[in-house]
């Protein structure tokens, strides 16, 4: 029997066998944080054509199943099938281009002139055997033989102690221990040890991230990435911080992300042939909100004036009591969050472009849900948050996708329409972030949109990429598998909102502390889009300052890039915490004229057009960007 995708891609199906397991034979990877048991919910998938057998409903509404959802799990089918699986049902694991920039994280490490030193250390010991004149503790005589390598104060837990006397005679008394952060983590025979391992993370509000290192290298063996499950309490982090108080659903919010969390994990150790307990050392990034959620911490002070977060600096954790699925004593280590909403993903940031260490004035810009920014140098950090919504990591855009194969990632508009290029060189499934904001710009310079972002209605009829749809004018960008993409009016209106809130927060920061544009010497972007954005139709949209593009570059997830650097160097770990120590916060939202910023930027690219003299040229010149 064949299973077939919407995007054109067939699986075969053995009688007996669950949508879930063929895909999974097939490297196409679902969510199924339950092990495909039918009682998480989160494997769902459109059944379109040809009969199965379904064992089970577990999390579906009624409204779900008369729409021809169904969990991969318990779907059997019985003949030829036809699936349509949602973006948010995928865990993308070994993708492409994730582990091709992943690569480059070995430069970085050098250009930050850090060793690769992880902070899970190792230590090979031989220890005299007990006897009737030398009958110390197995503990005792452990800690004697590591005081004699200069590792002093571990920590040991239960679980630790009660293998430890059966370790030490296996291996005969020569064994080896790992340890962390001043835990001591496993005790393994010598003939038994085997690399070390450790998992990054970044905790995004709209996706998760998570790399697969072998420590001594520093190499990354794989990545991973889905959508926070947490989107089902809501796409921004105040709604679910009130969902967590009010609406009680603390447990299920940290639940649901450890879940992601877990499932990349195990997705990863079994691509590579790893035991789950060979990662030992764990690093986690995320905003805020997300790292108290992530610790089932209670976030309402982050809401409330004065905006509070209940924790700033974690302690480190053990990864059993975070309910993290790797070695059960290995340790979790969280980035720093300096304020209520700039927590470790801006200290990674700040890390990873090494802006902390230089004297010029710099602009870190993250371009997520968050839209946060941090302005400074070496003697000085200040940073803020506007939130941006999830757009431009696909969420709230009809045709909207993370930056993966099948995104398209640019757009320019020709005289036979538009020309788009695609992540991976698939058939497009949906469009990017940079291939918003790409489009969105080529649309107003050549006319498809007026500066409020609206449709030129007078076009209809003549444009045939301009139609009606249910819910107003819409654009076609490109047809792919599944049908037509397109960019309707409240897309539009979610990029402007979008765009406006990140400018505000620059523009509103830059007077705060008494810069002008032009005194910002760079500019690093950050995010998660599928290529290098284009610098220009981002000034053309009236995201980023109008400045000269030699003084820009694109640097990424930095936040997974900075929890990378935390698990693989302790120097750059220790470097981090100072970086949140030095960084001033401002929060945007009891400051006089932000708002005004704000209703000035929901214009393309500006009410004020003399602060882009960039578009300004562009419209002149018949809109045709270099």
């Amino acid at each position: 029997m064949l299973l077939r995708l919407t995007t054109g891609r067939e699986f075969s199906v053995r009688k007996g066998q669950s949508v879930l397991e063929a895909l999974r034979d097939g490297e196409f990877y679902l969510l199924a944080s339950c092990g495909g048991k039918g009682t998480c919910g989160h494997c769902r998938v459109r059944l379109l054509e040809g009969r199965a057998e379904l064992k089970g409903w577990a999390r579906l509404s009624q409204k779900e199943r008369q729409e021809g959802m169904v969990l991969a799990c318990q779907c059997y089918p019985q003949e030829d099938v036809l699936i349509e699986v949602p973006e948010t049902s995928r865990l993308v694991v070994g993708e492409k281009i994730a582990l091709g920039r992943a690569k480059e994280l070995k430069g970085l490490l050098q250009g930050l002139q850090a060793p690769v030193e992880p902070a899970l250390r190792s230590v090979e010991l031989s220890l005299a055997p007990p006897s009737i004149q030398d009958n110390l503790s197995d503990l005792e005589r452990l800690k004697a033989a590591l005081s004699s390598e200069g590792v002093e104060g571990l920590s040991f837990s239960l679980r630790f102690l009660r293998s430890l006397g059966q370790a030490l005679r296996r291996g005969q008394w020569r064994v080896r221990l790992s340890h962390a952060l001043g835990a001591a983590v496993e005790l393994a025979p010598l003939q038994e040890a085997g690399p070390l391992y450790g998992l990054a993370v970044d905790v995004g509000t709209t996706t998760v991230v998570a790399y697969l290192v072998e420590l001594a290298s520093g190499e990354v063996l794989d990545v991973g990435s889905t959508y926070n499950s947490q989107m089902r309490w809501g796409d921004d982090v105040i709604t679910r911080i009130v969902q967590a108080t009010e609406g009680g659903a603390l447990m299920e919010l940290r639940a649901a992300v450890l879940a992601d969390v877990n499932e990349l994990c195990g997705l990863m150790c079994r691509r590579q042939g790893l035991q789950r307990r060979a990662v030992q050392f764990a690093t986690l990034s995320g905003n805020t909100t997300m790292c108290h959620l992530f610790w089932a911490l209670e976030p309402s002070s982050i809401r409330l004036e004065p905006y509070v977060p209940g924790v700033s600096f974690f302690p480190p954790l053990r990864a059993s009591e975070a309910g993290l699925r790797i070695h059960p004593d290995g340790v979790l280590y969280t980035l720093p969050c300096p304020a209520s909403y700039v927590g470790g993903d801006i200290v990674a940031g700040v890390l990873a472009t090494g802006m902390h260490l230089r004297d010029e004035v710099a602009l870190l810009m993250d371009i997520g849900t968050n839209g946060e920014v941090a302005i400074g140098g070496r003697d000085w950090l200040v940073s803020a948050a506007c939130s941006a919504g999830p757009c431009f990591e696909g969420g709230g855009i009809r045709h909207g996708m993370r930056a993966v194969d099948g995104a398209i990632e640019k757009v320019s508009l020709g005289p036979q329409g538009p020309r788009v290029e695609v992540l991976g060189d698939a058939e497009p499934l949906g469009i990017c972030g940079s291939g918003m904001i790409d489009a969105v710009a080529e649309m107003f310079l050549k006319g498809v949109i007026d500066q409020r972002g609206k449709f030129h209605r007078e076009r209809l009829g003549k444009d045939p990429f301009m139609r009606e749809g249910p819910e107003g004018l819409q654009y076609v960008l490109a047809s792919g598998p599944a049908g037509d993409i397109v960019l309707t009016e409240p897309d539009l209106d979610n990029i402007l909102r979008a765009k406006a809130a990140i400018y505000a927060g620059v523009s509103t920061l830059l007077r705060q502390v008494g810069l002008a544009v032009e005194d910002i010497q760079r500019v690093y972007i950050a995010g998660g889009f599928g290529n290098y954005l284009d610098v220009q139709g981002a000034v053309v949209l009236g995201m980023l300052p109008d400045l000269p593009l030699e003084r820009f570059s694109f640097v990424g997830n930095t936040s997974i890039a900075g929890a990378y650097l935390c698990l693989v160097s302790e120097r750059l770990r220790e470097e981090a915490e100072a970086i949140a120590h030095k960084m001033t916060y401002v929060e945007l939202s009891v400051l006089r004229g932000f708002m005004e910023e704000y209703m000035s930027a929901l214009f393309l690219p500006h009410t004020n057009m003399e602060l882009f003299p960039t578009a300004r040229r562009l419209l002149s010149e018949g809109g045709q960007r270099r």
